[in-house]
């Protein structure tokens, strides 16, 4: 079987963590007797074809050089937002898109097409779909959800591209829910996104000492309610913060100094997974104060590093941490609560130690590679035997 995935997020060299669970499943798809081509956007430094462990990846060109900076950045929104020159730029990944989505299928020769992301990569399978070239998948990881309910434009062209779907699936139970609601007669199968379970081996459970945030620092990522529990703290520990891609770390390290905190944090840039495992073996917890996340598969790192989980009860988080079980869960947007439960983890420590330990149980059980590609074998065989919706 052949398969053709469409995506706007995949990594850029061999240890960038962007995409990379995109990367994953196509690697575990290889032993099921799935051959995945990946068709990406280009970017400044990167075109034509690559090769990740033994998966070729086409990025494509779709405007001058200058311009390629919607993919990989998580800031297209933002940015189509902000500048015409981005929204031209958008078109012509779009057009780019199909253009080479079309070549794809007759050189590769797919069975059919994943789309990851309803948009860009689902509009553009639609239209590949409506050319009766290859039944289409779809998979919704979140941030296309918030696309679709920004605008009644976007909701719409994700109601468009979801019923032209021959299946749809959601990285969490939460986001099947918001999907069927803005999309009525659509039901996603929950099919998480695989994490490389080899690179998150369990660390020593004594001596840590440190708390943990890594993501965007944005509103949804919740950096602000992070900042504002550190300062109720009673306990005053050090804070690992991996700053995500598309961050604005400047105003954040001002809001940091405003709240009395900024002597406590230490800042790292986008880190490759296996630095990353580090931090995560030594932090005593990791701090997930996101709100509407569509899964949180840095959850899933740390809890295979060991470590527990202390975050808001909102989006698909519920889905990866089990309350008092692998972690903690608040009320969202609540500091105070978060605060509380901070402490709780740091005076606790036997107590976080055998969440960290159930939590290792649980995330090599639902996101190693294998279930996941498992899962997405029998949904493929289901669309091409024409059961798949």
């Amino acid at each position: 079987m052949k398969v053709l995935f469409l995506t706007h997020s995949f990594p850029r060299f061999a240890t960038d963590p962007v995409g990379s669970f995109v990367l994953r499943l196509a690697v575990a798809l290889a032993p099921l007797g799935v051959e995945v081509r990946v068709l990406a956007p280009g970017a400044p430094g990167l075109g034509g074809l690559d090769r990740f462990e033994g998966i070729t990846v086409e990025r494509f060109r779709y405007a001058p050089r200058r311009l390629e900076t919607l993919a990989y950045t998580g800031t297209m929104r933002q940015q189509v937002a902000a500048s015409w020159s981005a929204r031209l730029a958008l078109g012509g990944l779009l057009a780019a898109g199909y253009a080479h989505g079309m070549r794809s299928c007759r050189e590769f020769g797919p069975d059919l097409v994943h789309a990851h992301w309803w948009f860009p990569g689902g509009l553009v399978g639609r239209w590949l779909r409506r050319e009766g070239l290859r039944p289409l998948v779809t998979t919704l990881h979140g941030s296309d959800l918030r696309l679709a309910e920004g605008s009644a434009l976007g909701a719409s062209l994700m109601r468009g591209v979801l019923n032209a779907s021959d299946a749809v699936t959601a990285v969490s139970s939460w986001l099947a829910e918001a999907a069927s609601a803005l999309a009525p007669g659509v039901v996603p199968a929950v099919v998480p996104m695989p994490v490389h379970t080899d690179l998150f081996p369990a660390g020593a459970e004594s001596g840590r000492t440190r708390l943990l945030f890594v993501g965007k620092l944005n509103p949804q990522k919740g950096s602000e309610y992070l900042f504002r529990a550190l300062a109720r703290m009673r306990q005053r520990l050090e804070v690992d913060i991996v700053v995500g891609i598309g961050s604005d770390e400047a105003a954040a390290r001002a809001r940091a100094t405003e709240l009395g905190i900024a002597d406590r944090l230490r800042w790292h840039p986008l880190l490759p997974q296996i630095e990353l495992a580090r931090l995560y073996r030594g932090a005593s917890a990791l701090v997930m104060p996101a709100t509407d996340e569509g899964l949180g598969l840095v959850a899933v790192e740390a809890q295979l590093s060991g470590t527990p989980v202390v975050g808001f009860r909102s989006g698909g988080l519920p889905d990866v941490v089990a309350h008092e079980a692998t972690g903690l869960l608040v009320a969202p947007r609540d500091d105070v609560a978060l605060a509380a439960a901070l402490d709780r983890v740091v005076t606790q420590p036997e107590e976080a130690m055998r969440w960290g330990r159930e939590g290792r149980r649980r995330a090599l059980e639902r996101f190693a590679p294998e279930a996941a590609a498992r899962s997405f074998r029998q949904i493929y065989d289901r669309v091409l035997t024409g059961a798949g919706r």
